[in-house]
């Protein structure tokens, strides 16, 4: 007889692990990368290690700080909302109709596979180096995934809905917002979940190409002139925002659609 397998740690060790094992594994990371600059005697230059830019991030001033995250956020947020509202009304209109499919879905492909960094310049030239068009260089990276997410989520609702909402002649606009967008919120948010970081990553983009402030401006100023520790804690800054842009977008779900989430097991 083969012996039962036995648990090597005591249960109240164990769930303290389960339930701390991304913390443990990150401040294992950091310690270990702060060894290996010492010991290694790393250049800053290089590859700074945690405590020099620890040290760095406190260096500038918590107003300057605020000033690059309001011009980053201002923009991620701003482009975030306008592709929100330009992709949900696309894909109702691609799952109500297989002509507008046809005629939409390739062009989105051709936006989707076009480099914005390759465009973002000829943007910036012909609209301008304002907020508008490092908004609309963000809505063209974060766009896609919710329309493709979207209308994922609404064609697969079950087809004997659909059937009955028919035969009881329910007006159009009601299969779309009281049958299929329910079934879709799942994969809505999913695709909100993809864009909310994809809109940082824009604002960066942007602010690249033609920007005075944000934390993209931030950190490629700072290489330039090789303050390379303080580029680490804009980036890292940048980093532990896009995490909680994306948190936000969970909550949100927890708290208006609870019954979307996923069960666990």
């Amino acid at each position: 007889m083969n012996p039962k397998p036995t648990n090597v740690l005591p249960p109240r060790l164990r769930a303290v692990l389960m339930r701390y094992a991304s913390a443990i594994f990150f401040i294992a990371l950091v310690g270990l990368w702060e060894v290996i600059c010492r010991v290694g005697e790393v250049p800053n230059y290089i590859l700074p290690s945690p405590s020099s830019i620890f040290k760095a991030f406190f260096d500038v001033e918590f107003s300057r700080w605020l000033s690059h995250l309001w011009a980053t956020l201002r923009v991620a947020l701003l482009g975030f909302v306008l592709s929100i509202v330009i992709a949900i009304p696309l894909a109702i209109a691609m799952v109500r109709s297989e002509l507008m499919t046809r005629v939409i879905y390739p062009a989105l492909v051709v936006v989707q596979a076009t480099p914005v960094v390759a465009v973002a310049p000829l943007i910036i030239v012909l609209m301008g180096t304002g907020d508008v068009s490092r908004v609309l260089i963000t809505c063209m990276i974060t766009f896609f995934p919710l329309v493709v997410s979207t209308t994922t989520g609404m064609l697969e609702t079950p087809e004997e809905l659909v059937e009955l909402s028919q035969s009881l002649r329910a007006p159009r606009y009601r299969e779309t917002w009281q049958i299929r967008i329910p079934y879709a919120i799942p994969h809505i948010f999913s695709g909100l979940k993809v864009s909310i970081t994809l809109a940082i990553i824009g604002a960066v983009v942007a602010e690249f190409v033609a920007a005075e402030e944000g934390l993209g401006y931030f950190i490629q100023f700072s290489t330039s002139f090789f303050k390379i520790p303080q580029a680490f804690a804009g980036l890292i800054f940048l980093a532990i925002i896009s995490l909680l842009l994306f948190k936000s977008v969970t909550w949100i779900q927890t708290w208006l659609f609870p019954w979307s989430l996923p069960k666990k097991k």
